[in-house]
């Protein structure tokens, strides 16, 4: 059975996010990953300069009472898309596309979009309606291409496009 911690919100694949406040939310580190937090965080601050697609980095703090390292962004509310017309949805799915496709082409690929099927959770859970637009979350397997080369990042993107797909028919049919 997984730790639970005081204010979760969620348990990825290896770290919990929990709340802060009503802005904030943080991802926890604890032991020794300091790289791991380190590169999350730069890879956030990169694609935080493109445009709004991925939640907005804070702040990199420390929990002495916890002994956790935190990685601290801004916290956002989903909504459920299924409320919405199929004609919204289209209009949030390019707008979600054409922001996607600028990271790519600034050489950053979020890497996680659908889920892998042997992970628990919902599929498309990295991928988050707001009132602003589709929005998403969780970088930590992100890569940029500076740090991967040509080859392997071109490999990741075109990867992301067939989760787009994918994730387009999953959310207009519903």
């Amino acid at each position: 059975m997984q730790k639970r911690y005081p204010r979760q919100l969620s348990y990825g694949s290896n770290n919990p996010c929990i709340a802060l406040s009503e802005t904030e939310v943080a991802k926890i580190f604890s032991g020794d990953t300091r790289s791991d937090i380190g590169s999350e965080a730069e890879k956030m601050k990169f694609a935080n300069k493109i445009n709004n697609l991925i939640c907005q980095f804070i702040k990199i703090d420390f929990d002495e009472k916890n002994n956790w390292e935190l990685l601290v962004m801004e916290r956002i509310y989903p909504i459920d898309y299924r409320s919405y017309e199929i004609e919204k949805r289209e209009l949030w799915l390019d707008v979600f596309e054409d922001e996607l496709k600028q990271l790519h082409t600034a050489g950053f690929v979020h890497h996680d979009l659908r889920r892998p099927s042997d992970i628990a959770g919902e599929r498309f859970d990295n991928i988050l309606l707001t009132p602003l637009g589709i929005r998403l979350i969780d970088v930590g397997i992100s890569a940029l291409q500076s740090q991967t080369g040509d080859k392997l990042f071109n490999k990741y993107v075109e990867a992301e496009l067939q989760e787009l797909r994918t994730f387009k028919e999953f959310f207009l049919s519903r």
